[in-house]
């Protein structure tokens, strides 16, 4: 893989991720979540992210 390609897998998730979260944090109904809940929440979604990069690394060398 080249340089180029994993770039763009890199920042491209996180690019999304950030708008999406951004986003959610800008309803009415998340303005009286603490902050604990935030930190939370993502810690609970990047362990989740790397459990499927690495389920699909384990995939591709399988196939």
């Amino acid at each position: 893989m080249n340089k180029k390609a994993l770039l763009l897998g890199v920042f491209f998730p996180l690019l999304m991720g950030s708008t999406a979260l951004l986003r959610t944090l800008n309803r009415p109904s998340m303005a009286n979540v603490r902050a604990v809940d935030i930190t939370t929440l993502l810690g609970s979604g990047m362990c989740f992210g790397a459990a499927l990069v690495a389920l699909i690394a384990v995939l591709r060398r399988k196939f």
